[in-house]
Order: structure tokens, then sequence, then C-alpha cells
């Protein structure tokens, strides 16, 4: 059976998505490089924090092939580990608790962070939920200055739920727009009432690539070049051990302060 017309609809949505994002967030995206590059050349560190799916796109910065140490992956389970749907660890837990005002600040507690070295950087492709804009506000109360991946145009749309009534490109102080439809999904299908197919999972690590390949060119042209966790396909097992075990130690060494 050939492929639906809806799943090409799809595939051509996904592509104009990054199309945009090339036409208007390259000029921010490279400001984030240099920040970013700035702070693990201070010896700093890049933390990331997403909730909900946003959790995808922390993960796919560090660690995984093709990426390198310098970030910290914060990812909170409650938030995200939603697969059970319902019951014990279910969605519904988990979009209240994402709404819990205060949790930002406890989770942002187990951390020494340092206001002249490190950089926040928070995925919400909505933008409005409490607990990742609390993470926003109280980073740059901690010093740190922040990054922001998120959908504008869907979160100009949206209430936002934190009491200071402020959604996260608001709090941000760099602001990469996703360029997302309000909604999220992408395909309308005849007799279906409601559209399928989001596109910010997509479109969110196509940032977050991006944005490492510029950080990774910057460091490497600063004459840091980082260790990368590398396949063995490409390298020979000994040689993607030893990649692994590099990045593992200069991770912990980074990450010992906190």
């Amino acid at each position: 059976m050939p492929l639906s017309p809806a799943s090409v609809r799809y595939a051509k949505a996904a592509l104009d998505n990054v199309e945009r994002i090339l036409e208007t967030q390259l000029e921010v995206i490279a400001e984030a490089g240099r920040v970013s590059a700035g702070a693990i050349l201070r010896d700093g560190l890049v933390h990331l924090f997403g909730s909900g799916h946003s959790r995808m796109a922390v993960e796919e910065m560090y660690p995984r092939y093709g990426s390198f140490p310098g970030f910290h992956p914060i990812v909170e389970l409650s938030l995200s580990n939603h697969h059970q749907v319902v019951g014990s660890n279910g969605q519904r837990q988990a979009m209240f608790i994402e709404n819990a005002e205060g949790l930002g600040r406890v989770i942002l507690d187990n951390f020494r962070f340092d206001s002249g070295r490190d950089v926040m950087l928070v995925v919400s492709s909505g933008g409005t939920n409490a607990v990742p804009v609390e993470v926003a506000l109280e980073a740059r109360s901690r010093g740190l200055p922040v990054i922001a991946i998120t959908s504008v145009e869907h979160s100009r749309r949206s209430f936002p739920t934190h009491s200071s009534g402020t959604r996260l490109f608001e709090v941000a102080d760099l602001v990469v727009d996703a360029c997302t439809p309000v909604g999220d999904a992408a395909v309308s299908i005849p007799g279906l009432d409601t559209p399928v197919a989001p596109l910010s999972s997509v479109v969110s690590l196509t940032i977050i690539n991006m944005l490492k390949a510029d950080v990774a060119q910057r460091l490497t042209e600063a004459g840091k070049p980082t260790p990368v966790i590398t396949s063995p396909v490409l390298v020979g097992d000994e040689r993607s051990r030893q990649l692994f075990e590099d990045n593992y130690r200069e991770y912990r060494e980074r990450t010992r302060r906190l």
C-alpha cells in the first residue's frame, strides 16, 4: 500500500517548518551557540531543562552519539515519564505536576550554579506551563542567562499558568522560535474534526542539533575540541569505548561542583 496523502503532508509540513527556522532563526541560534560555547570554554555548563515531551530535546543534546560534554541535562521523571498513560505514573499526574508552582525552584535547589560560567537552556513547546517558566525565572534570579526553545505564536495564543502571568518567551534572554503551528498538530484529515501529527518534537530536536553543531564548531575553532561520543561503526570498538570513557571523565569533572 502506498503512503497516504496525509503522511506525505506531514513530511512536507515538517520540511516547511525547518525551512522557516532557516529563514528566521539562524541569527538567534548562532547567538545561543556563542553563549553556550563561551560557557563551556570557561569550564562552565550549559544546563538543559525540559518537561513532558520536551524531555526528548534535553536527552538529544547529551549524552548520545554525536554529542560531547559541557551540557548538563536536568530531567525530572515525574514530569515526563508518563507512558503508562493512566494509573500509577499516568499522564494526568504529569500534567498536573507540570503546573505545580514552586517545583521549578525545588528542582534547581538541588544544584550549585555558577553565575559567572553557567547558562540555562529551557525547552518548552507551549511555553506556558508553570514549571518550565519557573525554571527560567529561577535561573535568571540566580544570575544565569536563559535560552529558550519554544513556539512563540502558540504560546501567545495560550493562557500562562504561572502566577506571574508570564510565558517562557517573555522571561528568557534569548528565544529560539520553533515556528510550529498553534496547537502543534499539522495534518487535517477529511472527516476528522481535529488535526493530528505534532511538529514540535521534530523541530525542537532539529534546533538542538543545529545548536550542538554550532557549539562544536566554535569550540574546535577556539582550539578546544571536545571528545565526541562516536559509534564503533565509524571508529572501531576500541576507539569508541575510549571516547565514551573520555566523555564520562570530563562530564564527571565538570559536574562535580554541582
